[in-house]
């Protein structure tokens, strides 16, 4: 398992001269020396932990140290799970498509919008296909139209080497 990006300071560690000291069950002690802060956490046999150094003056928690890293990565694994992942699905199309063929590929499209995915519709063009490529635009705006329901352009066609790309989201 990963810790946390922030390494915490903790007893000797702490250079500051003073600091809030929050103690065992969540109350504040007040602002105190750090002398003062190590006693009070030597007296409660447990560490002095700096959780908060951009404070001013910096916040220190009395706690074990060790169960405190082990309730910070519960509580960073748990905000990790309740993230939603987007992903980008790419539907290729040629610029001659049959319209049941662009059909089939509107309603996969329409299946990945309403998992929550973003769409990246590329149209390809090969050899002569290139010197028709205004005429073939209209490819895609077909597409987006037919998907303007559930989804909204995310980023115009664009042109890019021998194709032309177009991303589409889910509407809020």
């Amino acid at each position: 398992m990963e810790g946390k990006a922030i390494d915490y300071l903790i007893n000797e560690q702490i250079r500051d001269k003073e600091v809030r000291v929050i103690g065992v069950e969540g109350n504040q002690l007040g602002v105190m020396s750090i002398s003062d802060a190590m006693g009070v956490a030597e007296e409660a046999g447990l560490d002095l932990i700096r959780v908060s150094p951009n404070a001013n003056p910096p916040v220190c928690r009395i706690a074990d140290y060790g169960k405190f890293r082990y309730e910070q990565m519960r509580k960073e694994k748990e905000a990790k799970k309740k993230q939603k992942s987007i992903d980008v699905k790419e539907i290729r199309l040629s610029p001659n498509i049959d319209m049941n063929d662009l059909n089939t590929k509107i309603n996969m499209a329409r299946k990945f919008l309403t998992k929550g995915d973003r769409v990246k519709v590329t149209l390809r063009f090969r050899g002569r296909e290139l010197a028709y490529v205004n005429k073939r635009k209209e490819v895609l705006d077909d597409f987006a139209e037919k998907l303007s329901d559930i989804s909204v352009i995310d980023k115009p066609a664009k042109f890019e080497g021998r194709s032309m790309i177009m991303f589409l989201a889910a509407k809020k």
